[in-house]
């Protein structure tokens, strides 16, 4: 059976929150490794170690979201583990989850990125599948979403004519829950270490849909519980309006053929 390692970084989190995220992960017969990487000024979490798959690196300070989960990538790659998950730290799951999504990546060996369904505690979709950003639609959805404009903008972004109950390969998926074949870090590159937090999801996934398929696949969820923190958070907002400016610096702002082709291959893939 192959090896899957997962990485899950954690700051200064709730334990008992975490242990539910722990607790989906362990409840299978797979061969897997966990990566706690602890951003948090202090090694309090340490306590979460409780299992001899738990793996617990302390960073004692915070050098973000992607390069913490650097860590677990290289400890894959280095360790010849076939799979690795990138996961938030508020994701739960049934049993049979990791089985069936890694059945299904050893049945479609062109699949080099997965995301399942995802909803909210309350039930309700995350759409969470989306067409490569834009600065208008990154702009509208923060500053201008209750005027038509932004709602038209946004609807299109999220992909809103998407029924979300078939499999989809897009190149901009979130990174709450990325199921990942080891081998393709090595064409596409790990998290891009300038990016502190937010958008690094969307370029890694980016980077991966050049070289293998980024899918959505429905037939198993999970739930996110999911805060939108940089809409409440001064702090957080900039953090995430940086990470935009390095995006569109990297990718491009209003011109990018690229963008523009794989936005219209994925509009035309949902209207068959």
């Amino acid at each position: 059976m192959a090896q899957i390692n997962i990485s899950i970084v954690i700051y200064d989190n709730d334990v008992n929150e975490i242990k539910k995220t722990i607790q989906s992960v362990l409840n299978t017969e797979l061969d897997i490794r966990l990566y706690l990487i602890d951003n948090s000024p202090i090694n309090n979490l340490k306590v979460l170690s409780t299992d001899r798959r738990i793996f617990y690196f302390f960073n004692n300070r915070n050098v973000g979201y992607g390069s913490a989960h650097n860590i677990g990538i290289k400890h894959s790659i280095e360790e010849g583990a076939k799979y690795h998950i990138v996961m938030n730290p508020d994701i739960t799951f049934k049993d049979g989850t990791l089985e069936n999504i890694y059945a299904f990546m050893e049945s479609n060996r062109d699949v080099g990125s997965l995301m399942p369904k995802v909803y909210y505690e309350d039930g309700s979709l995350q759409r969470l599948c989306k067409l490569l950003p834009t600065p208008f639609d990154l702009i509208g959805r923060r500053f201008f979403g209750n005027t038509n404009w932004a709602k038209r903008q946004n609807e299109s972004y999220e992909l809103h004519n998407f029924d979300y109950n078939s499999i989809l390969n897009t190149p901009c998926l979130s990174g709450c829950f990325m199921f990942v074949r080891t081998e393709v870090f090595e064409k596409s590159g790990l998290f891009d270490p300038r990016y502190f937090m937010y958008l690094e999801d969307y370029d890694l996934t980016r980077r991966i849909h050049g070289v293998a398929k980024t899918i959505f696949y429905p037939e198993v969820s999970v739930i996110h519980g999911h805060a939108k923190e940089s809409y409440r958070n001064g702090k957080l907002l900039r953090i995430h309006m940086l990470s935009a400016v390095k995006y569109f610096n990297k990718w491009g702002w209003f011109f990018d053929n690229e963008r523009k082709a794989l936005n219209s291959k994925v509009l035309r893939s949902i209207e068959k």
